[in-house]
């Protein structure tokens, strides 16, 4: 019932997106723009896959840069993410991206991308911006998430899409299908839903095992329930779980009840990477983040989709 009454709105947002889409004249920098994109609201692993591509570049002696508007701070840029630069400055993903290579923050995804240029940039990586026309693309990944998919197939706010998925589909070279686990099984409807594409399956993984003893766990990402069930299947012992909004900024007295909590059960508190860069410094150190990395279960074809623009920036 909800989603019918929500449907005509749903309609408005997707003639909106593929209109913008329609009508924006993309700039082309002059350099490779890879685009990290997903085609529904909320978290599906499109960071991890950034830092992977922006290291994975810089090590073949590549000036590779990445590119984001920052969402949830308020620095419109363009401007490269410092030190000094906290979450509420420039969101939390800069900060988590900013610690493998240099990291422009541009509302106006066109100008970071002039400005990157201009201070010797040679290839941008842009996260989250499958939806965004200002830039041209030389290459589109689309990260989808194995388990949830593309949810009831509507747009928001009947659904979870960004837009029309065919739409979305039709501009990706590729679909990188982020699972839970190296064993986990496609469902057969998004199986046929991506039939056509080129898919990468990939998965997380921790940098190290959970820590031990019991763990009061906490995450504001687009979907918690995957950090805590990733925290189980490691091995955490985990004792409570609170999730909170996606890009939650924590304060004084979050940190605080969450610390009260987390002694009643003699716990220790821990969290996600990309919340612990959204702590208020104070209490950085008394919290423990699990980072994660992710994994390619066929990184021959990423490797050639790549191809041609390493080998263009290394001619």
């Amino acid at each position: 019932m909800i989603r019918l009454l929500l449907t005509p709105f749903s309609w408005l947002y997707g003639w909106a997106a593929a209109r913008r889409l329609r009508v924006t004249e993309p700039f082309d920098p002059g350099i490779p723009v890879i685009c990290v994109g997903n085609a529904t609201l909320g978290g599906t692993g499109k960071t991890p896959v950034a830092i992977y591509l922006l290291k994975s570049l810089r090590r073949l002696g590549i000036e590779a840069v990445a590119l984001t508007r920052g969402y949830g701070g308020q620095e419109k840029g363009p401007v490269v993410v410092r030190n000094s630069h906290t979450a509420a400055d420039v969101g939390d993903e800069p900060l988590l991206l900013a610690r493998h290579g240099p990291v422009w923050v541009a509302a106006g995804r066109d100008d970071g991308a002039r400005a990157a240029r201009t201070q010797g940039a040679q290839v941008i990586i842009m996260d989250d911006g499958h939806q965004n026309p200002e830039l041209e693309k030389t290459l589109s990944f689309l990260v989808v998430d194995a388990e949830t998919g593309f949810g009831n197939g509507s747009v928001f706010p009947a659904g979870p899409l960004r837009e029309k998925l065919e739409s979305a589909l039709v501009r990706a070279d590729a679909v990188i299908l982020m699972k839970p686990t190296p064993d986990y099984e496609i469902t057969s409807e998004l199986s046929a839903q991506l039939k056509g594409q080129v898919v990468i399956p990939a998965y997380l993984t921790p940098a190290g095992p959970p820590p031990k003893g019991k763990l009061y766990a906490f995450a504001g990402i687009g979907r918690p329930n995957k950090f805590f069930d990733a925290l189980r299947r490691h091995g955490g012992e985990i004792v409570e779980e609170v999730p909170f909004a996606d890009h939650f900024r924590y304060r004084d007295a979050d940190i605080e009840n969450l610390f009260l909590l987390a002694a009643e059960y003699d716990a220790a508190l821990i969290t996600t990477e990309k919340d612990h860069v959204r702590l208020p410094s104070g209490y950085k150190v008394g919290v423990q983040s699990w980072p994660v990395s992710v994994q390619f279960e066929d990184e021959l074809t990423l490797r050639r989709l790549l191809h041609p623009i390493i080998s263009r920036l290394r001619s």
